[in-house]
């Protein structure tokens, strides 16, 4: 399989989405877009950052920017994750983990002494023309939606020109 890179279109891919939707990668084309992969729904972290997404999504509406949220949890229970946080933006369902890998995001964790293959928190902002301009791996929660906001702005500025 193909794995997204910087600088170039993301390969396509199916999406199981929330609220029925069925989607493709290539179908958010014409917008940015914020693709944010979280461990599982409803733990600590994960409930955090799509609360900060969700109190920042009419500066990232302003910006003609679209948010998604992406893990490995089933549609059920993103429906449920994302009702109980009111969320505004979709999430979407890698239950068979294509999204991770085309992006990269599954590493091995340790928790109590235990290795186990999880996500890890990454970002990912798509330009309109569906090409993959900035990635953030690693993520740590804490004032990381104010830095997506900030690249965002960053790469909607024209070029200047030089003389």
């Amino acid at each position: 399989m193909k794995k997204a890179v910087t600088g170039k279109i993301v390969p396509d891919a199916e999406i199981p989405i929330t609220g029925g939707k069925a989607r493709r990668l290539h179908d958010l084309k014409g917008k940015f877009a914020v693709l944010y992969f979280y461990p599982r729904d409803d733990t600590p972290g994960c409930t955090l950052e799509g609360q900060d997404f969700r109190d920042r999504y009419d500066r990232l509406k302003k910006l003609k920017t679209v948010v998604y949220g992406i893990s490995r949890d089933s549609l059920a229970s993103h429906e449920k994750f994302k009702a109980k946080h009111k969320f505004p933006f979709d999430l979407i369902a890698d239950e068979d983990e294509k999204l991770c890998r085309l992006f990269d995001v599954i590493r091995e964790k340790s928790l109590y002494g235990r290795k186990y293959l999880g996500v890890d928190r990454s970002t990912f902002i798509l330009d309109p023309d569906g090409v993959l301009r900035r990635e953030f791996r690693g993520v740590k929660v804490k004032g990381h939606v104010d830095e997506v906001i900030e690249e965002i702005k960053k790469l909607q500025k024209p070029p200047t020109k030089r003389s």
